[in-house]
């Protein structure tokens, strides 16, 4: 499975941003898909993921600004990522989980500066 992440950039404190990751290869159902992001000198932490059925769990400081969503027919999640903060500055991976095997993306650098 390989997965390519876009959206990410520069964008000022407050403002919104959305990132996609398109999973390709060979793909079996059901799978997961979710982000997490490393700032620098931090561990990766969770940012969202989303079940095969739709079920979605978040990062306690991302709950109620970020939302994630899946497009099952194109293999694709999205996080629209809502009143951002400098605290979330950070690399963002996309991960496929499937058949207890899991798959990292390239990471999508998000900047959040005025």
């Amino acid at each position: 499975v390989q997965l390519q992440a876009s959206g990410g950039g520069l964008v000022q404190p407050g403002g919104s941003l959305r990132l996609s990751c398109a999973a390709s290869g060979t793909i079996f159902s059901p799978y997961a898909m979710g982000w997490y992001r490393q700032a620098p000198g931090k561990q990766r932490e969770l940012v969202a993921v989303i079940g095969s059925e739709g079920s979605t769990n978040y990062g306690d400081s991302v709950k109620g600004r970020f939302t994630i969503a899946r497009d099952n027919a194109k293999n694709m999640v999205s996080l629209q990522m809502n009143t951002l903060k400098s605290e979330d500055t950070a690399v963002y991976y996309c991960k496929f989980i499937s058949r207890g095997t899991a798959y990292w993306g390239q990471g999508t650098l998000v900047t959040v500066s005025s």
